[in-house]
């Protein structure tokens, strides 16, 4: 039986390209997953690379991607980002 990770590590810079192609404000794009534009505004820019469950999923909802998606998600195999 698989659990559900604590966090999940994210990539900010896919996030942000996401959101821009979709052509969203970051305070529109943080409404519609239930974060605060803030917190998103770090994802995006690296200050933040974990996301809770909850909030991950409601990002990932907000994008449109199914629930199987790693899109976002940093890999073992991707190399960190750089600030």
């Amino acid at each position: 039986m698989e659990s559900t990770p604590t966090t999940f590590q994210v990539k900010g810079a896919e996030i942000r390209k996401l959101r821009m192609q979709a052509g969203l404000s970051t305070a529109e794009m943080a409404r519609r997953a239930l974060i605060s534009p803030r917190y998103l505004n770090h994802l995006e820019n690296g200050y933040r690379t974990r996301m809770r469950p909850g909030p991950y999923q409601r990002l990932r909802q907000a994008f449109g991607l199914p629930a199987d998606s790693t899109q976002l998600l940093t890999l073992p195999e991707d190399p960190p980002e750089k600030r």
